[in-house]
């Protein structure tokens, strides 16, 4: 019988062997060669799946990020479970942006190397667009139901909070793989930004 072959799961084991190279040297220093010897796989059979590194990048890219959204999805329904307020919940499922372990510092060098290439690749420029959109109106709709709700006064502009709040969590995000995981309180300072907007329901989120 012929033997079945697992695309998906080599195409994952390509990803994870780049998303560890490009994490500990950057994205100039990444070959296939490099990653093949860390997948374990042939040269060949990376470039029969990727037509180059942007290719492997943004596959990595969309790798990593459905790591993150899962564990994203994971706090807010644990958070609805436990009928907590909108504004711990949204702390919850944004401190998942914030490098505070291998795996997040990890997702967060990923999204770093693909918005530097970004700005010289338009393909990848699309895939930066659309990822940060997504995220701006998952945030901007926590603000609107947090207005439903009670939580945030009804004249906050939903859409500039939310940006006010994403680029919070990126500037820390940036502090945090420079300095270090314990360097400061980060997630700390992200529920403080975070109870400016939701003034509504107890002032700053607890931990």
């Amino acid at each position: 019988m012929p033997r079945i072959v697992d695309h998906d799961e080599r195409r994952n084991r390509i990803a994870r062997a780049f998303q560890r190279l490009l994490a500990a040297e950057g994205f100039a220093a990444v070959s296939f060669s490099r990653v093949a010897a860390e997948a374990g796989v042939s040269v060949g059979l990376i470039q029969h799946y990727f037509t180059g590194k942007d290719a492997l990048l943004r596959f990595a890219y969309d790798d990593a990020g459905c790591r993150m959204s899962e564990r994203v999805r994971v706090r807010v329904r644990a958070g609805e479970a436990a009928g907590l307020p909108i504004a711990r919940v949204l702390l919850d499922s944004l401190v998942e942006l914030l490098p505070l372990d291998q795996e997040r510092d990890l997702e967060y060098r990923v999204r770093q190397h693909l918005q530097a290439q970004a700005l010289h690749h338009g393909g990848l420029a699309e895939v930066a667009r659309r990822a940060g959109g997504d995220i701006l109106r998952h945030v901007t709709t926590v603000i609107e139901h947090g207005k439903e709700c009670g939580e945030v006064d009804p004249g906050v502009d939903a859409v500039l909070a939310a940006r006010t709040i994403l680029a919070t969590v990126q500037g820390l995000a940036d502090q945090v793989a420079l300095s270090g995981a314990d360097a400061f309180p980060a997630r700390d300072a992200l529920g403080r930004v975070i109870g400016t907007v939701f003034t509504g329901g107890g002032g700053v989120p607890d931990r």
